[in-house]
């Protein structure tokens, strides 16, 4: 059975979120602070539903110490409709967000689609499949979803794998924003497109030796991103 790590201060969306999943056939495990959430999250835990305003440890540091050692999805849920929170909730490892107050059927369908992605995979413009793909210092074992950087295991978030392993099925291609957007977030996606951006620095701070003069993933302007084979 699919767990889920539901973190959520306020009474009246936790109770009734919780039974709802359950209805779903998710098994939920409830957390009312940061502090709780860290202590209760365990490998077992398939996805975290995170609020972002949370008494003492806030979502952003819960996040922050979850993806020290895990790359679990975390979906962020905040109250305030704003810009900033979503970039920086994205910066610090989410894979998705929503914004309060949201519909039941709305973050169904976020948390099944996240959850099937991390289950199935994610289509790609391949050339071939298999399970490990490899470039330069990069190797993806897309079967154990792992990443290791110069041999050294490097927890990626869901979004950010997606996008690794879309990049190493298609090295030295240069791929659109458009085709990286409706590949991972969907044909339908019409938020902001800095939030591909974002998943891009991301990606850059773990593979890049030099993360601010990007040689491996590259900007090509005016059209995308390429990932140079090394």
């Amino acid at each position: 059975m699919t767990r889920i790590l539901l973190v959520e201060d306020e009474e009246s969306y936790r109770a009734p979120l919780a039974y709802r999943l359950e209805k779903e056939g998710y098994e939920v495990v409830q957390a009312a602070t940061g502090t709780d959430a860290i202590a209760l999250f365990d490998p077992e835990i398939d996805l975290v539903l995170l609020d972002l305003m949370l008494p003492g440890k806030d979502g952003t540091e819960v996040c922050r110490e979850i993806r020290r050692s895990s790359s679990v999805p975390v979906i962020m849920v905040t109250a305030k409709d704003d810009e900033i929170d979503k970039v920086v909730g994205l910066e610090i490892g989410a894979d998705d967000y929503v914004t309060k107050p949201y519909s039941a059927r709305e973050l169904l369908a976020r948390i099944k689609a996240v959850l099937r992605r991390r289950g199935d995979g994610v289509a790609t413009e391949a050339d071939g499949e298999g399970g490990l793909l490899t470039s330069g210092r990069i190797q993806m074992d897309t079967d154990r979803h792992e990443v290791r950087i110069a041999g050294e295991l490097v927890p990626v978030p869901l979004r950010e794998f997606e996008l690794l392993e879309m990049f190493l099925r298609n090295t030295d291609r240069v791929l659109t924003r458009a085709q990286l957007i409706d590949r991972i977030w969907g044909a339908d996606y019409v938020g902001d497109t800095k939030t591909l951006d974002v998943h891009v620095k991301r990606l850059r701070a773990k593979i890049e030796e030099e993360p601010g003069s990007p040689r491996v993933l590259v900007t090509v302007r005016g059209l995308g991103y390429k990932l140079v084979a090394e």
